[in-house]
């Protein structure tokens, strides 16, 4: 398993490819390459999770490379949807996962989550300057709405809370940005596919971090079973999802989100590809910034899930 010095010398790299670009290893080196020239090359000792654009031709020699030296690769179409991955996977640790199919505090863990991410839309939307008394009134429903998840009986009943106060959330938050509520996978507006965007990266990343104990990241506690969705994933996703909300409105208020940055086809919008590696790097730096608190909750979270305690960590954006 990986330490926390090593984890924070590792980088996450976002590439561009093209049909005059070339992919390769060498000397353990990953290596983007124009014909003979070389473009970028970084050691794969130091690559924690890699982003690649566009298209090319993968070959084995590559999926060898990548699957010796377990550098995960994410595949991206050039309007940033993942459709592809390898993640090298840890399917050794059979305690760990003996634990997960017979886990008998689901809903404790399932409360828990939805419970830090609502004190986490609460932050934010208190942060808010000059509130009017709508506002004042959304945000002691949502602290009503959090009080709420310390009772729940089921997992139904948490559904019903989880989504009454993010409806409240987002219609508080993003008051001033013309947005009409959160869509996923919609894509109907700008800023829900801004959502989109940024929380696949930021899916991706933790994913590739639950991968490291070798959780097996289909068998979640909120989000029960389902076919080929990784419900762990969309489990611990749930506190670190205001990283990309508090960005998203940020660089809204900094006029960094053009509308000529966008088209619209077949009744959904997409980034124009000039515009794919500006969007990519602004959540991508905002991941990073947050790296070290995320690491440090999956691994307090896997030394808590296995020595079957019931202090689970917490992510505060207050810190």
């Amino acid at each position: 398993m990986m330490s926390r010095p090593d984890f924070m010398a590792k980088q996450v790299i976002y590439l561009e490819s093209d049909e005059f670009k070339k992919l390769r290893f060498k000397n353990s080196n990953l290596v983007l390459c124009e014909e003979k020239n070389i473009l970028i090359q970084h050691s794969c000792h130091k690559i924690f999770l890699v982003f690649v654009c566009g298209e090319f031709t993968i070959t084995s020699v590559l999926i060898k490379k990548i699957k010796k030296l377990s550098v995960p690769f994410i595949f991206l179409n050039y309007r940033l949807s993942p459709f592809f991955s390898i993640i090298p996977d840890n399917k050794g640790n059979f305690l760990l996962r003996k634990k997960q199919y017979d886990n008998p505090n689901e809903l404790h863990i399932a409360k828990h989550v939805i419970g830090n991410k609502i004190e986490n839309q609460i932050y934010l939307m208190q942060s808010l300057r000059y509130k009017t008394k709508k506002e004042c009134q959304s945000i002691r429903t949502i602290k009503l709405c959090l009080n709420n998840v310390t009772v729940v009986n089921d997992g139904q009943e948490l559904l019903g809370i989880e989504g009454t106060a993010s409806r409240v959330y987002f219609e508080t938050y993003f008051k001033n940005m013309g947005f009409k509520g959160r869509k996923p996978r919609c894509r109907s507006d700008i800023y829900n596919l801004l959502f989109d965007i940024g929380y696949h990266y930021l899916f991706n990343f933790i994913e590739a971090n639950l991968e490291l104990y070798g959780f097996d990241t289909y068998c979640g506690f909120y989000h029960k079973l389902f076919f080929q969705r990784k419900s762990l994933v969309c489990d611990i996703i749930e506190p670190f999802r205001c990283i990309i909300d508090r960005r998203i409105r940020k660089s809204y208020n900094l006029k960094q989100i053009g509308e000529s940055d966008f088209g619209k086809k077949n009744g959904q919008f997409y980034i124009k590809r000039d515009f794919n590696k500006k969007y990519s790097k602004i959540f991508l730096k905002e991941i990073l910034e947050n790296k070290e608190e995320i690491f440090m909750y999956i691994q307090s979270f896997y030394r808590t899930f296995m020595k079957g305690r019931k202090e689970y960590p917490k992510f505060s954006l207050e810190v």
